[in-house]
């Protein structure tokens, strides 16, 4: 192989997404000439530009005028007069992209990181097209995450029929939003316009909302956006999405088959996953090839087959989330500089950002039972002395432990903060901690988390608040 000199870097990264520019700027950190490619015209893929961030941003936006305009804070003594003014929000939302990207550009800057602008393709196992140049490096690390899945038959115009970059750029208020998926983005999207003022109607294929989450947790939660006034029409099927003069006509059919219906909506958000970014990249000249879902296949030190080829992130096997990219991304650059980087992918927290949060870690419940004997510990958020003080009685905790070690296994939650709060039972979880480490655990009072402390007492039979 030539010498190391004669690569253009020592790392070039493909795509900007979380996993990237992490992996980036931790190869610059460990003394790595390091270049990251990026088509985009700022950094920070889909979860800055068009995901996480500007979902977050309506999301907490919308919470706020809900309280205001729907008597959450009437009911707190505070008497409000509400107006929504969406360009506004629209505005706060932007303005947070922005400057959450023009950081990472500045962390670039502070790294010594090369932003290569435009797409990239391979030649060979070393060799990458950027636009209208050519570079070479030692280490290529694939990082292009994933886009929207598409709809057999349905086109996104962003207009009627919109993803969820479309849905957060909505110019209005739908009045009839059909929301076809049942999942995370799909139900934060929607929870979005319908606390907005839309009807908001979800069209789920399986007979339960958020696949692979907790069983309680999925039954739960349907039960509370009902309450906040989104309808369901579970175990069923969208064939058709028909367009004329700015409505949509939806052809819905039981998933185990009978008679069509049909559905009108003024709005209708596409959101049934998402895929891995590959086309365009030439995979072919490199030597790789997907596997049967579009995805790079890796070993656990997230090598490719092809030596000197790493990839991490939404391309890889395992679930797209933006955290987990991160962690990759870490790893992947600490291996590269001779390190040990480790991601133990049996902890990965997910979470759905609603009103309340839906959180989780580790093993289902049914899961969990598949595997072994184990016991389980639940405790309602309404009897969380600060949940009950900010009006917040929606949700529980659930501990998940293995009978016979009481390691834990899993915990799920639903709560406003269960987002934070699953935070705990992760890092508890990565140290093998027992529900018994939990529950001996002294947690600040009055907080939600200490449900969580209450949900590992129950385990054993010995809350003390229920």
């Amino acid at each position: 192989m030539a010498d190391e000199q004669q690569y253009d870097y020592d790392v070039l990264v493909i795509g900007a997404g979380p996993g990237g520019y992490v992996a980036a700027i931790r190869a610059a950190q460990l003394g790595l000439r390091t270049a990251c490619a990026e088509s985009r015209e700022t950094l920070g893929g889909t979860c800055l530009n068009v995901g996480c961030i500007p979902s977050k941003a309506m999301l907490h936006a919308s919470e706020l005028y809900d309280h205001a305009a729907n008597g959450a804070m009437a009911k707190l003594g505070i008497k409000t007069q509400v107006e929504l003014d969406l360009e506004t929000m629209h505005g706060q939302r932007r303005d947070a992209v922005k400057q959450l990207t023009g950081g990472i550009e500045y962390l670039f800057k502070k790294n010594k990181v090369a932003w290569l602008k435009g797409r990239a393709a391979f030649e060979d196992a070393h060799s990458v097209t950027v636009g209208d140049q050519r570079v070479t490096a030692k280490n290529i690390v694939i990082a292009t995450g994933s886009s929207v899945t598409a709809l057999p038959g349905v086109t996104i115009d962003q207009q009627v029929v919109v993803d969820s970059t479309g849905a957060l750029e909505l110019p209005r208020v739908p009045d009839h939003m059909v929301v076809i998926g049942g999942g995370v983005i799909g139900l934060e999207l929607g929870s979005v316009w319908r606390r907005l003022g839309a009807k908001v109607t979800c069209v789920e294929f399986l007979d339960q909302i958020l696949p692979g989450f907790d069983g309680d947790i999925r039954k739960e939660s349907n039960k509370i956006f009902k309450k906040q006034g989104i309808e369901f029409k579970l175990s069923t099927k969208v064939t058709n999405v028909a367009v004329e003069g700015g409505k949509a006509v939806l052809t819905l059919e039981p998933a185990k088959g009978g008679e069509a219906t049909t559905l009108e909506a003024d709005c209708v958000l596409v959101s049934i996953g998402r895929r891995p970014n590959t086309d365009g990249l030439n995979l072919e000249a490199a030597g790789l090839a997907t596997n049967q879902r579009g995805q790079v296949e890796i070993d656990h030190d997230f090598r490719t087959k092809v030596d000197g080829i790493w990839a991490i992130g939404d391309v890889v096997p395992g679930p797209m989330l933006a955290h987990k990219a991160e962690d990759e991304g870490i790893a992947v650059a600490e291996n590269i500089a001779g390190q040990h980087g480790i991601v133990n992918h049996d902890v990965i927290p997910s979470v759905v950002y609603t009103w309340p949060e839906i959180a989780g870690v580790g093993l289902t419940e049914e899961v969990a039972r598949e595997r072994g004997e184990v016991k389980v510990g639940k405790f309602p958020m309404m009897a969380n002395s600060r949940a009950k003080t900010n009006h917040e009685p929606d949700g529980f905790v659930k501990v998940i432990a293995d009978a016979k070690t009481d390691r834990v296994l899993g915990v799920w939650c639903i709560a406003t903060v269960g987002g934070t709060m699953i935070a705990q039972a992760a890092q508890a979880m990565e140290f093998g901690a027992t529900s018994e480490d939990i529950a001996y655990t002294c947690h600040a009072h009055p907080t939600h988390s200490e449900a969580i402390k209450e949900a590992a007492m129950a385990v054993t039979g010995k809350p003390i608040h229920i």
